[in-house]
């Protein structure tokens, strides 16, 4: 394993395998809970149960262990340990949504190994107070951390021998003493009553006990070879503790009754060969683990706060000299301070302990979550040197939510609810991605090539999936720009915009906008692309372009197109022969110059006759085009439409009021819409029909745009004109 390199002068510390992960893991796991509550558990569940509880917290620590190791083999791994994981792959969303449980997790530890040194300090003196010792301990540590991380790190050191020391004494406890006394003299109660707490709250008790691999990882900022060390020192720890856990399991069911090991807290001290040795490890375990966790919680917030997910993120981001991060640490140290007190009025150590294991196995969850989702996408940039199988994170992330809901059903929601909350307003920041980017947008595109796959074997089924999908060719940014409010309106929702810039060789200035445009699109909610061609000819131009992305699967099918003063008919008409050859519904838009779209509220939708048989069906034409867009319309800007007709008489008028009344019922638009019938000449009845801000008329097979667009002048308010593609249906 590496040594721990020395600094200059004014470095950031950096340290090796050793001094890095393998010890501050080791030691927050051989911690507290071994010491003081592994013997309280195999009193209450017995050997198997007790064996049954190390096996099972030890296979999510097992699995996120290696998961962990296998992405850190991938990555760089940044300061903040499983935050900079899980944000180099879902984002920065994601790590801060569980960035922050982590760091309450490791602060709530500190609180957690106080208490538990406390309870070791009264064995030596029962008369001093448990809050008075805890307190105490709270300041010695914060002046040793805030003294030098070195420092600490290398005391560390020192205590895992004292540890390993206490551990000799504990297994020399299974020979007798010279009076023959002691030793392995017990029968073990294989499986325990449960009298103190359920199999499950003893679980939650226990399982601080594995949460160490946190230590090591949460420093992966200040490792020298985060991708060498992180794998060695977490999996090389899991390993040596997990057979201590099991033999110390036997060893205490062989030299107790369960009613000593549920009653004495400190049975361990009293079995082994010399209890000063026992008291010793404890109290340097128990501290070195607060020690661990006041180090590590500084670096999870520094790292957030480096990338601007928390208030005040300048002060908590900033270095000293030594390169430690002086306003993250004492934030730390008020929150384990206050979590102290709590702690202490709430309960003590039992009442800490399942509050840390909601949090750790929240940010374990999701750090399988991570390498099975790096690991189904197959991408190519997932090239671990340390590989492992797709089994290992499932069975990681389903352990990890299973036992959560077994433990703790309410705090469970509790915890994921918070993380979710903290994940949808860091989503509202709209966040910049990390260095190198994350997979979010390959794990979408691997859903989008498997629904494409889908959509490939399935019978199409236009009429029930239609939704605007716009593409809109135009010469200049600011042909876009006067679009603008009615494309917001018509795909905002659920379409989509594909802006066409087509310029003349060397006149690219002209379409320049383009971009800045469709991100404003973006921002109010409208999925929206642009694509940008050189070519001398506007029209023949658009129909290259066209062509290629009606070959794509998420294929345009709206054709729409600007009706400007000027614009050559002619080449507008064989746009529009193009766009019905492509199988496009078209929509010709003639704006008002005068009122544009006013107070966006009314629209009226144009309706001829529909007699002599006034029949509804599936396909209504051009009627059915008009009428989803009047809808869509009507919806964003929370307006309402008319369907207008003008008819010959007043039987018709009678006819024609039913047919548009059975419409509106059968299409589900009654909410939005409402209908109208005069008996008047078409002409006239334009002329008398009510003030809209929007008109939507039919357009013919072959229409004749020099009428048309003098029809469109007629109308006081902008117009478009559309034509149906056969793929909308109203009554869908």
């Amino acid at each position: 394993m590496n040594g721990d390199a020395p600094a200059e002068a004014g470095a950031q510390i950096k340290f090796g395998t050793l001094v890095g992960v393998f010890v501050p893991t080791v030691l927050t796991i051989l911690g507290a809970i071994m010491y003081l509550r592994l013997g309280w558990t195999v009193g209450n569940a017995g050997l198997l149960g007790a064996l049954l509880i190390v096996i099972l917290a030890h296979v999510i620590t097992v699995t996120t262990g290696l998961a962990v190791s296998s992405i850190s083999t991938n990555i760089r791994v940044g300061a903040g340990g499983a935050f900079a994981i899980i944000a180099q792959s879902l984002g920065l969303e994601a790590g801060g949504s569980i960035g922050v449980p982590l760091y309450l997790a490791q602060t709530v530890s500190t609180a957690l190994y106080l208490l538990a040194f406390a309870e070791g300090w009264q064995r030596i003196y029962p008369e001093h107070s448990l809050a008075l010792v805890s307190l105490v301990g709270f300041v010695i540590l914060a002046i040793v951390t805030l003294i030098s991380t070195r420092a600490a790190a290398r005391a560390q050191i020192l205590i895992l021998g004292v540890v390993a020391f206490s551990l000799v004494s504990i297994g020399l406890g299974c020979l007798p003493d010279a009076a023959g006394a002691g030793g392995l003299s017990h029968t073990p109660q294989l499986w325990g009553r449960f009298e103190s707490a359920s199999f499950w709250e003893t679980f939650a008790v226990f399982f601080p006990a594995v949460t160490g691999i946190m230590a090591g990882i949460s420093l992966s900022g200040n490792l020298e070879d985060p991708r060498r060390s992180i794998p060695i020192g977490t999996l090389s720890a899991i390993a040596v503790t997990l057979v201590i856990y099991l033999l110390l399991a036997y060893w205490l069911s062989r030299v107790a009754t369960p009613e000593e090991l549920q009653g004495n807290m400190t049975v361990m001290v009293d079995r082994a060969r010399w209890d000063w040795a026992v008291l010793a490890g404890l109290l340097g375990a128990t501290f070195s683990s607060a020690l661990g966790s006041v180090v590590a919680a500084p670096r999870v917030v520094q790292a957030l706060a480096t990338n601007e997910l928390l208030p005040f993120s300048d002060y908590l981001a900033k270095e000293d000299r030594q390169g430690e991060p002086r306003g993250a640490m004492l934030i730390t140290a008020l929150v384990a301070f206050g979590t102290l007190v709590i702690a202490l009025i709430g309960g003590g150590l039992n009442f800490v302990a399942p509050l840390i294991t909601m949090f750790f196995l929240l940010t374990y969850a999701m750090l399988n979550l991570v390498v099975l989702v790096e690991q189904t996408l197959e991408m190519v940039s997932f090239r671990p040197t340390f590989r492992i199988p797709r089994l290992v994170p499932l069975v990681g992330l389903l352990s990890c939510v299973g036992v959560m809901f077994f433990v703790n059903p309410a705090f469970s929601l509790v915890s994921v609810v918070l993380s979710l909350l903290i994940y949808g307003f860091l989503l509202r920041r709209k966040l910049p991605t990390t260095g190198t980017g994350d997979v979010r947008s390959g794990l979408f595109l691997s859903m989008a090539r498997w629904a494409a796959e889908q959509v490939d074997r399935i019978p199409a089924a236009p009429e029930r999936t239609w939704s605007p999908s716009v593409v809109v060719p135009v010469a200049t940014s600011g042909e876009l720009s006067g679009c603008y409010r009615l494309l917001r309106a018509m795909t905002g929702r659920r379409g989509a915009v594909r802006a066409l810039g087509v310029y003349p060789p060397g006149e690219r200035k002209d379409v320049t906008r383009i971009p800045p445009i469709l991100r404003d699109l973006r921002s109010d909610g409208v999925f929206a692309r642009h694509t940008l061609l050189e070519h001398e000819d506007f029209f023949a131009g658009t129909q290259i372009a066209v062509r290629l992305l009606r070959s794509v699967l998420f294929r345009p099918n709206l054709f729409f197109l600007r009706l400007l003063p000027g614009r050559d008919l002619g080449a507008v008409s064989e746009q529009l022969a193009f766009a019905r050859s492509q199988r496009m519904g078209i929509v010709l838009y003639a704006s008002d110059p005068v009122y544009e779209l006013a107070s966006e509220r009314r629209i009226n939708v144009w309706v001829r006759e529909q007699g002599p048989d006034w029949e509804l069906s599936l396909r209504l034409g051009n009627l059915d085009l008009a009428i989803l867009l009047a809808y869509e319309i009507a919806s964003a800007w929370g307006g309402r439409f008319l369907l207008c007709m003008a008819v010959h008489d007043e039987a018709t008028r009678i006819r024609a009021e039913a047919y548009l009344s059975e419409l509106l019922v059968r299409s589900r638009l009654g909410r939005w819409g409402d209908h109208q019938v005069v008996s008047k000449p078409f002409t006239q009845a334009l002329d008398e029909a009510p003030q809209a801000d929007l008109s939507i008329l039919g357009l013919p097979a072959e229409p004749d745009l020099e009428a048309t667009y003098a029809l469109t002048e007629r109308i006081a308010g902008s117009c478009i004109l559309v034509r149906s593609s056969g793929d909308e249906s109203v009554l869908a």
